[in-house]
């Protein structure tokens, strides 16, 4: 019998994640990782977004992976929607981009790009790191039974013995472990049901190499299906296909055939390989989207993809994981030092992680629908509005998507399946045609309207501890009482002028970035009904548009294109 406070199955991101910062937080408490693998170890999801590197640094890995000198990640290029043009959305401009001498710290610019890592090193960097920060790693160790009654876990079997602990974790992926065998359902709140077929090339070229280290992933839609192909090293790139399961079926190829064919079929992506030498066979699995109805037990939680999958359309997989991870890491902490109500930690994190990958989905299907060449799936997202009670246009049932989805537990910023509201104004400008509105524009008064709601108490995390905060809360509407929300709330008590708006965010919002930021806080009250807005006669509405580029959404400029005319 081996016993522990916290038994984590899976070694991935989510369990080394979560086992390095319940020792950061609780250095005594005794942390188990069971993996079934010998890292390294191959595994597809290798492109991030920004909010990983807080979370590596929080960790103390940073310097490490920094070391393994990833390509970093300014954004992506796109060939998408009824254009054959390029497109890039940037993290940053990529023209600004200009890179530290590496390894770097993170600081600057690197708060706000990302990384395209090879997972087989990535991967073990951070398991490695967990066993250094304490956590006793057990490679080669698969669990071959959960032994489980009435929804409480009562021990793990493995090859070496039983595993009991205070608390079980089941980060294992795909595999599901303690999901299966507790018999959690999901939901499939889409439709869309895709295969990915993907492999890895030595010697590919990079599209575009930005600063120092810079570059951005791909991703050019076919006209049944779409390539990815990200940097992972100097030298080295993973290439996929995505495709409908409908699709794969009727075309009765093998993987292997239909993936070759794709790549050699795309004209900038072959071009890209035309030196290069696939390294390994072809991989394949169904990848479409789901979320676990259950996430969290009296002594058990769900992490990472056994919690939810969404579409890696928009590479959220390891954020989500990593973003858990960590909160899960906070609240195990709490519950193994006896501080907050278990239960209330537990529906919160449940809420949370569902929410955000149920946004994920809603955006996905969105992403889908403004392609051209996916014209059969031009109803998702009207017909996601349509399970809530509401016949919507694909464009309108977008406008409904933000109204559930920019006020979140990010109260930092307005934003929805990581796209500021801003950026998502100008995604469904691009995609849709026609100008994109702001409720903002539509008035010139402005008061805030508080009436009926409640008060709701939340956890944030910060810092290793759970700090207790508060929200009002309306029928599914939140207004966190934190930030520029808290302040707009209390500034809009009386009726204000649009005049007077501008004026109080630009001194509450001094820089660029933050007035932007108030801007798009304020839309998402308006839209949400928090704050109420009329028109007066004779005086100017609110002077908002949006542009139909920007610096770092824009028509690719650089080598791309001429590799596509060439």
């Amino acid at each position: 019998m081996h016993n522990f406070d916290v038994a984590i199955i899976g070694g991935g991101p989510a369990g080394s994640t979560l086992g390095t910062l319940i020792k950061k937080y609780a250095p005594n408490a005794s942390v188990v990782i069971l993996e079934r693998e010998q890292f390294p170890r191959e595994h597809v999801g290798e492109s991030q977004l920004p909010l990983i590197g807080s979370i590596l640094e929080e960790m103390g890995v940073w310097e490490k992976v920094e070391a393994a000198n990833f390509p970093i990640k300014i954004g992506a290029t796109y060939r998408w929607g009824q254009t054959d043009d390029l497109w890039d959305f940037e993290f940053l401009p990529g023209k600004d981009f200009v890179g530290s001498e590496r390894p770097a710290k993170y600081e600057g610019e690197r708060r706000k790009t990302a990384f395209q890592v090879e997972r087989s090193i990535y991967d073990k960097i951070l398991l490695d790191h967990a066993r250094e920060c304490g956590c006793e790693v057990r490679e080669n160790t698969g669990v071959t039974q959960v032994r489980h009654q009435d929804g409480v876990i009562n021990g793990l079997m493995t090859p070496e013995g039983e595993v009991t602990a205070k608390y079980y974790v089941d980060g294992s992926g795909n595999s599901a472990i303690l999901r299966r065998a507790l018999g959690v359902t999901v939901d499939e709140p889409s439709r869309l049901k895709n295969v990915a077929f993907w492999s890895y090339w030595d010697d590919a070229e990079w599209a575009v190499t930005l600063g120092k280290g810079g570059t951005r992933v791909n991703v050019m839609s076919l006209g049944y299906g779409w390539i990815w192909f990200i940097p992972i090293s100097a030298t080295r790139a993973s290439v996929g296909l995505v495709m409908p399961a409908e699709v794969y079926k009727n075309k009765k190829l093998r993987p292997e055939e239909i993936y070759l064919e794709a790549v050699q079929s795309e004209a900038l992506i072959s071009k890209l390989l035309r030196q290069a030498t696939q390294q390994g066979p072809v991989h394949g699995t169904k990848d479409w989207s789901f979320v676990a109805n259950q996430m969290a037990g009296p002594n058990w939680y769900l992490v990472g993809e056994a919690a939810g999958f969404a579409d890696p359309i928009l590479a959220a997989g390891l954020t989500l994981t990593h973003t858990g991870a960590r909160e899960l890491a906070y609240i195990l902490v709490d519950h193994l030092k006896g501080g907050n109500d278990p239960s209330w930690l537990a529906s919160h994190y449940e809420v949370t992680q569902q929410k955000r990958i149920r946004q994920h989905i809603r955006f996905a299907d969105y992403w889908y629908t403004a392609n051209g060449h996916f014209s059969e799936l031009k109803e998702f997202v009207s017909e996601i509005a349509k399970d809530a009670g509401l016949e919507l246009s694909p464009n309108e049932a977008f406008q409904w998507l933000g109204t559930g989805g920019f006020i979140n537990d990010d109260w930092r910023v307005a934003r929805v399946a990581t796209f500021a509201l801003g950026a998502t104004k100008q995604l469904t400008q691009f995609f849709g045609g026609g100008e994109a509105t702001w409720e903002l524009s539509k008035y010139n008064r402005f008061k805030a309207d508080l009436s009926g709601a409640e008060i709701e108490t939340v956890p944030a995390f910060h810092n290793g501890q759970i700090l207790v905060k508060q929200t009002l809360r309306r029928g599914d509407q939140v207004l966190p009482l934190v930030g520029v929300y808290q302040r707009l709330a209390e500034f809009l008590q009386s009726e204000r002028t649009a005049e007077e708006v501008r004026g109080y965010l630009a001194s509450a919002c001094p820089s660029p970035a933050t007035y932007t930021n108030g801007l798009e806080v304020l839309e998402a009250m308006v839209v949400s009904g928090w704050v109420l807005g009329r028109s007066q006669s004779g005086h100017p509405n609110f002077p908002i548009a949006t542009p139909h580029q920007s610096e770092v959404i824009h028509q690719n400029q650089d080598r791309l294109e001429e590799m596509m005319i060439s």
